[in-house]
């Protein structure tokens, strides 16, 4: 069994619709980890938000659903949440420990909410992360472009401290030799 989970964190219908920074990049990235993962009978869970009635991730609707180019297979788990944390009032971190996984692979959206809530969940339970490159990303807001909250997050804040970000061919290297 493998010690290695590829976790993909709010790939939802709503958010992609919106156009996150490096978008094409980033689902092409992540379709194929994915297919990596697969191919090396490496466990894929997704995360899915739900932010409540009357939202545009209402549990049930369009938006709520997994982007459709990087969908589950039947098989495949999926974590639904209601915090930023996948591990926050989930069975997350029992799933994780009943398969025996040491190491999560963390890719998603958005890089400054759910995909950072979650890294440093998974870091407080030892856990060992792995973010490749231009596999997570964001939206502008009235401080920083998306691209700049991606560089910030990614290179500043969590490389070396709380994961290591690392470039995609490295990742798949990984799945490939574990």
């Amino acid at each position: 069994m493998s010690s290695i989970v590829l976790m993909i964190v709010d790939v939802q219908n709503e958010l992609i619709k919106n156009h996150p920074y490096n978008e094409k990049k980033v689902i092409e990235n992540i379709k194929k980890l994915i297919l990596e993962a697969r191919k090396n009978e490496h466990k894929v869970i997704y995360v899915r938000h739900d932010d409540g009635i009357g939202s545009e991730l209402e549990k049930g609707t369009d938006g709520w659903q997994i982007y459709d180019e990087i969908a589950p297979d039947d098989n495949e788990y999926i974590i639904e949440k209601e915090y930023n944390s996948a591990f926050h009032k989930t069975e997350l971190r029992n799933y994780l420990e009943e398969k025996g996984i040491t190491t999560i692979i963390l890719v998603g959206l958005q890089t400054e909410y759910c995909m950072d809530a979650t890294l440093k969940s998974a870091f407080d339970y030892e856990y060992k992360i792995i973010i490749p490159e231009d596999t997570n990303s964001t939206f502008d807001n009235e401080y920083l472009s998306g691209e700049k909250l991606y560089e910030f997050y990614n290179y500043k804040i969590w490389n070396n401290r709380f994961a290591s970000v690392i470039p995609m061919e490295d990742t798949v290297k990984i799945l490939r030799n574990n």
